[in-house]
């Protein structure tokens, strides 16, 4: 059997063929795309790229970054300057018969106030990064979410949504902490190391220059470790994204999980996401950590031979004891920053996985734009008509086929069929959550893809199964479908909507608090609550999802009493769980494979003595 992949940049599937070893093609939906590229080329540009945007975000803070740098510079000029007192102090007090105590206090006290600036505005650059760093993740993340809102719904159907909020969240915080570190050692490391050259190079051209040349072996070791360790911690980052959404469905379904007695598999499931993290984290922080002790150790054996060539040309004359404690001591410095680097590699290896899974977030390809010439209805009417459409949600696997339906102003059509029938791709291609393949949906005979979104969506009220109710009051959830709204408006709705009475006897009546998904609430009191919010919004048309299935007879009488009120003179579409409640609907479409097999009123239906009659017999049967 042949294996097809789809081709972003040319729109079309190719024949997956194997690769020569070495090698990889590579296609991206982003903007940087790397054809026939080597693996190690390939990882380079990668990672380029990503720092390459991550500084986009930087730029905007140029005036923080200046004043930083600032501060990096006069804390390292007056860290540099110290060990020249230091010196001045030793030979005052080994050149001299007797020790001069008037000039040693003095350079004691310019070396205290020396440590106390160095303090100062070793604080000033550090508030002024971490602002840089908070900042750009408050921009970054702000963006990432943004995201969610121009990207198709079928980019948030086919991705884990524990995964999407870890990097929103997790992804993000190890970029800032990465940006922190990076800033750190980046401003203080890079003054350091030319400052204590140029000291160096005062002092003892030769041993400066022995001191230069050698210590860089220390980035090649880190280089080459951080080279091995890419991939690790990007399957770090990974693994934590996989792991955050399985707890996010494992604590979301805990009622399922104990009615199924499924602890113990869920814990096993569970222990292996976590044990393959631990394995990768361990050996990612492993190898990630020998770039220090490797790095030192190389550093420590420039230091000593740096000491013992010191202390020979201290004897031979040429340099005096001062002067060596103070070349060593610029020695120590200038090897400092290296080992910092090296020692928060597995930090900075951390955020640039991270960035890259976020990158691949705002990368993502957005929901086609609307026309600029997009129609606005005015006075909508609510007739919609649907000629000869064809959807498919995977190339090659029709779902609906040659669809067509014209439905009047103020007809209340209702659509039942099997689970997989097509009765969700049907309300999500009304809505424009998905475009058609081929065929046309109009509503009062204008095209939807030449109108808003925004617009078209606006002229639906929707009450789904899955009732969605956030964390907030119930006036605020109320109000969500007309933000405009006064409270006395909203407690009309919610008297038409039957839910007046059971709200008034809440703790705190409109002011109680909902806890997450409606918690506090039943399942028939929530579907109540979204139908006063899409009676409050006022539509021209309305997408119902009866689902009376898990309430109560009671509650079903007032759910089924306010559908019926909210849909008086609206286009209605509902989709019909109980057969029952469908009898007085003008059209009722039976779905089949994403076809319409049969339509008609229900007393047709029945005498037509066709599947409906089946499904209908089926759900009274005794």
């Amino acid at each position: 059997m042949d294996i097809y992949f789809y081709n972003t940049l040319t729109k079309q599937k190719d024949l997956f063929k194997p690769i020569e070893e070495g090698k990889v093609k590579i296609y991206s939906c982003g903007p940087t795309v790397y054809k026939d590229a080597t693996i190690g080329n390939m990882r380079t540009n990668l990672l380029n790229d990503t720092l390459r945007r991550v500084l986009k975000y930087i730029k905007p803070y140029k005036g923080l970054l200046a004043l930083a740098i600032l501060s990096a510079i006069i804390s390292v000029s007056l860290t540099l300057y110290i060990p020249v007192l230091t010196g001045n102090a030793i030979d005052n007090i080994i050149d001299k018969g007797n020790v001069n105590f008037e000039n040693v206090l003095q350079i004691i006290i310019y070396i205290a106030v020396g440590v106390a600036g160095v303090a100062i505005f070793q604080w000033t650059m550090t508030y002024f990064t971490n602002v840089i760093s908070y900042k750009t993740v408050r921009d970054l993340r702000r963006d990432v979410f943004c995201k969610f809102n121009d990207v198709p719904l079928s980019y948030i159907d086919t991705h884990s949504h524990g995964d999407l909020i870890s990097r929103v969240i997790n992804d993000v915080d190890a970029v800032g902490d990465g940006l922190s570190q990076m800033f750190l050692q980046l401003f203080s490391g890079i003054v350091t190391i030319l400052g204590t050259m140029v000291f160096m190079f005062i002092i003892d051209w030769r041993i400066a220059l022995a001191v230069i040349i050698l210590t860089p072996l220390s980035l090649f070791v880190a280089a080459f470790i951080g080279k091995m360790t890419h991939n690790r911690f990007a399957r770090q980052q990974q693994l934590q994204g996989d792991i955050s959404s399985y707890v996010e469905e494992y604590v979301g379904n805990q009622r399922i999980v104990k009615a199924f007695s499924y602890e113990d598999r869920a814990f096993e499931n569970f222990e292996k996401y976590n044990q393959e993290l631990y394995t990768v984290g361990f050996k990612a922080q492993f190898a990630g950590a020998l770039a220090n002790p490797s790095t030192r150790f190389v550093n420590a054996m420039v230091y000593a031979a740096v000491g013992i060539f010191g202390a020979i040309t201290a004897i031979a004359g040429t340099l005096s004891v001062g002067q060596l404690s103070c070349f060593l001591t610029y020695a120590n410095q200038y090897t400092k920053p290296f080992n910092e680097v090296t020692g928060v590699l597995t930090q900075l290896q951390t955020a640039i996985a991270a960035a890259g899974r976020v990158f691949d977030v705002l990368d993502a390809e957005d929901e086609p734009k609307d026309k600029p010439d997009s129609i606005k209805l005015e006075n909508c009417k609510g007739n919609v008509k649907i000629e000869n459409v064809n959807f498919s949600y995977v190339k090659d696997k029709p779902l609906i086929t040659n669809f067509s339906l014209d439905v009047k102003s103020g007809s209340h059509i209702a659509i039942v069929g099997p689970t997989g029938c097509g009765k969700t791709t049907f309300i999500n291609l009304l809505m424009r959550f998905y475009d058609t393949d081929s065929g046309k949906i109009s509503v009062d005979g204008v095209d939807i893809k030449d109108m808003e979104r925004d617009e078209l969506r606006k002229l639906y009220g929707m009450v789904l199964q899955d009732s969605w109710l956030f964390c907030g009051t119930i006036m605020e959830n109320l109000k969500y479908g007309n933000p405009n709204a006064t409270d006395e408006e909203v407690i009309e709705a919610a008297k038409a909507a039957y839910a007046h009475s059971f709200i008034r006897r809440m703790p705190d009546g409109y002011d109680t608090m909902i806890s997450e998904g409606g918690g506090n609430l039943s399942q028939g009191q929530k579907q109540l609550l979204c139908i006063a919010r899409a009676m409050l919004s006022n539509p021209t048309m309305l997408i119902l999802d009866e689902a009376t299935s898990s309430i109560d007879t009671l509650t079903e009488i007032r759910v089924q009493k306010a559908f019926a009120k909210i849909m008086q003179g609206r286009t209605s579409f509902v989709v019909a769980h109980r057969l029952s409640t469908i009898k007085e609907s003008d059209v009722i479409l039976v779905m089949r494979d994403g076809n319409i097999i049969e339509q008609g009123t229900h007393d047709e239906l029945l005498a037509k003595g066709g599947f409906y009659k089946n499904l209908y017999e089926s759900q009274f049967a005794k």
